[in-house]
């Protein structure tokens, strides 16, 4: 496997599991975490290492507990990937994106995700939502869906051939969950978070995200990053700061997003981070390319044995 020619990608809320981080607590990597901590002023190893799956279920442990991981596994896997070709993330994870390509500094990063996951739970707790997987639906009958609860339900998550993601209010939600089934959708599987996010219901997350990050400076990454929100890449450090502020109340477009990153012929696409969601997402929407995982010290030992 040629990792010089690989696409990275992160993923996001929803990945996290008691424990993820331990493998990675005696590896170098680790001194991530220990920066992570300067720049917060405050204790975040137990999340990787301790917390169980109640306060891993909080939106800021959760989320700083995947960032984290991933960017330790990052800070492993990168002496191994010389020049990728690009860089994506799942919600959440494209935060990940912008500071493993080095757009974004890691201790404006983790202090941005903490603040991120502070405003939209405010959101989520003024305004309460919901969020359901529509499986087997395509997005046309997803968008038909929500058209039966205007104003009260969305497109969240465009994910892969078969699975989109939408999300409101309680009571909008379940209006388009039966319409979902009334034009042939499989099934709407409730997800276990507490918000409608990605949706105009976040926008006064996005309003005050707006306001933390101008003072936050964005650099040139290293190589492109795609945005979830028009599935474009980005290859400089304009843009960002708009771009990750509304970032929370737009839909997250990762298969288009996929297919973007499919059309720069990457040679492999390596999910970096706890579990394998994403490369289970990209095998219906790219099967061409091969996906590869890395979540613990012996999925680098793998990835050298295959180069």
């Amino acid at each position: 496997m040629n990792t010089a020619r690989a696409a990275i990608v992160f993923p996001g809320q929803g990945t996290q599991s008691p424990g993820m981080g331990a493998p990675w607590r005696d590896h170098p990597a680790w001194k991530i975490v220990d920066q992570a901590e300067g720049a917060m002023g405050e204790p975040l190893a137990h999340l990787l290492l301790d917390a169980d799956a109640d306060e891993l279920g909080r939106t800021r442990n959760s989320q700083l507990s995947v960032l984290l991981t991933s960017l330790v596994a990052w800070e492993a896997l990168r002496p191994l990937v010389d020049a990728p070709v690009a860089f994506g993330g799942h919600s959440l994870g494209q935060v990940t994106a912008l500071i493993a390509s080095g757009a974004l500094s890691l201790d404006d990063g983790v202090r941005f995700a903490a603040r991120r996951a502070e405003l939209t739970q405010q959101c989520a707790d003024a305004t309460p939502g919901r969020m359901v997987a529509l499986l087997g639906a395509t997005l046309e009958q997803a968008e038909a869906a929500c058209a039966a609860a205007p104003g009260a339900c969305w497109i969240a998550n465009d994910n892969s051939d078969g699975q989109v993601v939408i999300a409101g209010t309680p009571d909008g939600v379940e209006l388009a969950s039966a319409a979902a089934k009334e034009l042939g959708v499989k099934r709407a599987t409730p997800l276990k978070v507490g918000g409608a996010f990605h949706t105009p219901l976040m926008q006064p997350a996005a309003d005050g995200l707006a306001e933390v990050l101008a003072t936050v400076d964005f650099a040139k990454p290293v190589a492109p990053v795609v945005a979830n929100d028009d599935a474009a890449l980005h290859d400089g450090a304009d843009g960002w700061r708009e771009r990750s502020a509304r970032h929370v109340a737009v839909p997250v477009r990762w298969r288009p997003c996929m297919l973007t990153l499919a059309s720069l012929s990457p040679a492999v696409f390596v999910e970096v981070g706890n579990g394998s969601m994403l490369a289970g997402l990209g095998k219906r929407t790219v099967p061409s390319i091969a996906f590869r995982n890395v979540a613990v010290p012996n999925d680098l030992q793998a990835l050298t044995r295959e180069d």
